[in-house]
C-alpha cells in the first residue's frame, strides 16, 4: 500500500520526471528545482538575479536559428541538446559549415527541448562539488582541470587542491553557496566554471552527485554521500558536527587521470572533446604535484620506452604551443618526429625533429613508423574531428590499434613531459595510505 522512497542523485531530470509523475516521494532536492536548474531560460534567469555570468548563448530548434545565434555569439560556438549526461551531443562548431553538419544529425531525431548554442570561452575550468543543507553548505574542495576549457570534465585530468589565489578560492565559495540557495538544493551539487584571466564563469550547475563525488570524498575522508544523505533527511551539517564554507586541504595533492578503451571500440574516434569518452579513472597521490600526476599517468597506462620515438602532428594553431612541449621531450632523450608543417616550425626552434611523411606519401611515412616499433607516443591534435576521411582521424586510430598512446590535447602532452622530468620508476614512487590524509 506504500510506495518506496527513492533517492535521486545521479539521475537527470528525465528519469527524474517519470519518477515524479509516477507519484513517488523524492527527497533532497525537488524534481521543480532540479528540473529548473536544466532548464535554460529559468537558469538564466536565476544567473542574471544572482548576478552572476555565463557565457553567452540562445536556444535553437532549427539550423537556420543556430547559424543567426552563431553569427550573433561570434565563433567558435560550443552546441548541445538540452538534458544530457556525458556531454553526449555536445560540439565545438568554428564555422558555419560545422553548425550545418551538426544540426543535420543532431535533427535525425525529434527534438523535445532545444538546442543551446553558447559562446565558447577559452580558459582555466574549475570544479566543485558541495553539500548542502538548506541554511550552510560544506565544499570538501576545488578541482582545477589540467585541460583547458572544451574538454569534456569526465575525460579531463583533474587536480586536488586547486592552485588559485586565495582572493579567487573565496569567490568560488560564496558563489557555490548562492547557487545551491538558488537552485535550492538539499544534498550534493556540481558545479563547473571558467577561469579567465580575472573573470569567473559558470558552465552548468548540476543539483545532483556527478562522477568526482567518489575521487574528492576519498582524498579529503569527508563521506560525502552519508552527509548528503542525511540532509536530505532533514539533518543539518552543524548537528552532525562538520563546518561550512571551504573543508581545509589536504596535505596531498590528488591527480584524477581518465582511462580509456578506445582499442576497443573500432572507428571510434578519439580525439577529447565535449562528449565524454573514457569507461574509467585512476588516483595519483602525492606530498608532491609532479609525483601524484605522474603516478597517476602511469596507472593510467602511459609508460613510454627510454629513449623511444615521438611522432608531433599538430593543426596550425596549436604549432607554436607545442614548441616548449617538444623541447622537454627533446631534453629527457626522446627522439622526435613529426609531418612537415609541424617538423618546420620546431626546427626552425632548434629543437631536431625528423620529418617523416603522411600516410598517402611515399615511404618513409607515418605507417612504415609505426611499423618500426620505434615510436612509444603520439601528439596529434584534430584539425576536425569525426571525419574518417581526414588524415588525422586515420593517423589516431592506426597509432592506437598498435598499442600507441595518443594524446589529443596539448595541455595533457605538457603535463606528461613535466611528470617524467622526475626520472622515476615505479619503484621509486613512493607509497600512500589513504588513512594517513587529514
Amino acid at each position: 500500500r506504500f510506495k518506496p522512497i527513492v533517492w535521486i542523485f545521479i539521475f537527470s531530470p528525465i528519469p527524474a520526471k517519470t519518477v515524479y509523475e509516477n507519484g513517488y516521494k523524492i527527497l533532497g532536492t525537488s524534481y521543480d528545482d532540479i528540473n529548473n536548474a536544466e532548464d535554460r531560460e529559468e537558469f538564466d534567469e536565476l544567473l542574471t538575479k544572482l548576478d552572476l555570468a555565463r557565457p553567452k548563448g540562445k536556444t535553437v530548434f532549427t539550423e537556420a536559428q543556430a547559424l543567426e545565434a552563431a553569427d550573433e555569439l561570434t565563433y567558435p560556438v560550443l552546441v548541445r541538446p538540452s538534458y544530457v549526461l556525458g556531454g553526449q551531443g555536445m560540439e565545438i562548431c568554428y564555422n558555419a559549415d560545422d553548425i550545418k553538419k551538426y544540426m543535420s544529425i543532431i535533427n535525425l531525431n525529434t527534438q523535445e527541448h532545444p538546442i543551446l548554442v553558447d559562446k565558447y570561452i577559452m580558459g582555466k575550468e574549475l570544479e566543485v562539488d558541495a553539500i548542502c543543507d538548506g541554511k550552510n553548505i560544506l565544499i570538501p574542495g576545488i578541482m582545477e582541470h589540467i585541460e583547458r576549457t572544451g574538454i569534456h570534465s569526465g575525460d579531463s585530468i583533474a587536480v586536488y587542491p586547486a592552485d588559485i589565489a586565495e582572493d579567487m578560492k573565496q569567490k568560488i565559495v560564496e558563489t557555490t553557496e548562492k547557487l545551491a540557495f538558488g537552485t535550492k538544493t538539499i544534498g550534493l551539487i556540481n558545479i563547473q566554471y571558467i577561469l579567465k584571466g580575472k573573470e569567473l564563469y559558470i558552465i552548468e550547475v548540476n543539483p545532483r552527485s556527478s562522477r568526482t563525488v567518489p575521487y574528492i570524498s576519498k582524498v579529503t575522508m569527508l563521506p560525502m554521500v552519508q552527509l548528503a544523505v542525511r540532509c536530505s533527511l532533514g539533518e543539518d551539517l552543524a548537528s552532525m558536527g562538520y563546518g561550512t564554507g571551504l573543508h581545509k586541504p589536504s596535505e596531498y595533492y590528488a591527480v584524477k587521470v581518465p582511462v580509456f578503451s578506445n582499442e576497443k571500440i573500432p572507428d571510434l574516434e578519439i580525439s577529447l572533446s565535449p562528449e565524454m569518452k573514457s569507461t574509467g579513472e585512476v588516483l595519483g597521490l602525492s606530498k608532491s604535484f609532479p609525483e601524484a600526476l605522474l603516478k597517476g599517468l602511469l596507472a593510467s597506462g602511459i609508460r613510454l620506452k627510454d629513449g623511444g620515438a615521438i611522432l608531433i602532428s599538430v593543426s596550425d594553431i596549436y604549432k607554436q604551443e607545442i614548441i616548449s612541449t617538444a623541447q622537454a621531450f627533446s631534453d629527457l632523450g626522446f627522439e622526435l618526429y613529426a609531418t612537415g608543417g609541424t617538423a618546420h616550425v620546431l626546427n626552425s626552434n632548434f629543437i631536431p625533429t625528423n620529418v617523416v611523411g603522411k600516410l598517402k606519401d611515399p615511404e618513409p611515412n607515418i605507417e612504415s613508423l609505426f611499423a618500426s616499433e620505434k615510436v612509444c607516443l603520439v601528439i596529434n591534435t584534430p584539425t576536425r574531428g569525426h571525419d574518417s576521411t581526414r588524415d588525422g582521424f586515420k593517423i589516431r586510430r592506426l597509432a592506437i590499434e598498435r598499442g600507441i598512446p595518443v594524446l589529443t590535447a596539448p595541455d595533457t602532452a605538457n603535463a606528461l613531459a613535466k611528470a617524467l622530468k622526475l626520472k622515476k620508476k615505479d619503484k621509486d614512487l613512493t607509497l600512500v595510505c589513504l588513512g594517513d590524509i587529514k
